[in-house]
């Protein structure tokens, strides 16, 4: 077992179980601190959403903070758009996945900080073609990122109006689709590393736990706050080493 995987899914499995947007910090992780290429580090985090979808869907559907009925039409979109985006990782160049990470990062902490998701009292209705719609859009893009659905979904529904724990919920929840199937495909067009993933997977679900316990128990603006900053400087960091690596002689 490798300290540093385990370590590197214990932080991002907190930041998943508090707040639902952990996981794109992951793949920048394996990827500029271990060297792993972008399409195997992108499948072995979603080897360990497996194990974090689990966790996170048992902790928060036993204190009632899912949607069942949204929860499945998201998943249903999900599903398919998670196994077509496995195999177009392979087809785009890693710059622009890296690239479209570091939005993703910057993008959900931008939000967080301005105040734009701290969600309200009415929550917006989503029917079921929007929800579906979303979750094709989301399994996609989480599969290509390697961010798993929550970082995408959880400041969406945050920003249509629902509750941090409704999205958070929900957030876990689409993982189970998104990973499933995404590790599916990696196995498929041979770019899962399952050792990897298996070490991932134990710091992932061990930090979601503890943040899924810590989210109950301290205010929004606090984890709105400590999510966003690590989000922006997660993106920062990914655009400063993109720049670093394409200048000449570096």
């Amino acid at each position: 077992m490798t300290p540093t995987l385990v370590g590197i899914g214990l932080v991002a499995g907190l930041m998943i179980g508090c707040v639902g947007v952990g996981g794109v910090i992951l793949v920048p992780l394996l990827t500029f601190g271990c060297g792993v290429p972008v399409a195997t580090a992108a499948a072995a985090a979603m080897m360990g959403y497996i194990a974090t979808g689990l966790t996170g869907t048992l902790l928060f559907g036993r204190s009632g903070a899912i949607d069942r009925k949204l929860a499945l039409e998201l998943c249903l979109g999900a599903a398919p758009g998670a196994l077509f985006g496995a195999w177009a990782i392979q087809l785009v160049n890693p710059v622009a996945v890296q690239i479209l990470i570091a939005a993703l990062a910057v993008g959900a902490g931008v939000n967080s900080l301005s105040g734009r998701l701290r969600g309200s009292v009415e929550r917006y209705s989503l029917r079921t073609t929007g929800a579906v719609g979303i979750g094709v859009a989301i399994g996609i893009i989480s599969a290509m990122t390697g961010t798993g659905g929550p970082v995408v979904l959880v400041p969406l529904l945050m920003w249509l109006g629902f509750p941090v724990l409704a999205a958070v919920g929900l957030g876990q929840a689409i993982q189970l689709p998104v990973a499933g199937l995404a590790t599916a495909g990696s196995y498929l067009v041979g770019s899962l590393d399952a050792h990897m993933g298996a070490q991932l997977a134990i710091g992932l679900v061990v930090g979601s736990v503890a943040g899924a316990k810590l989210a109950h128990g301290v205010t929004e603006k606090t984890l709105h706050a400590t999510a966003a900053l690590i989000l922006v400087a997660t993106g920062v960091m990914v655009v400063l080493r993109l720049f670093a690596s394409s200048l000449p002689g570096v």
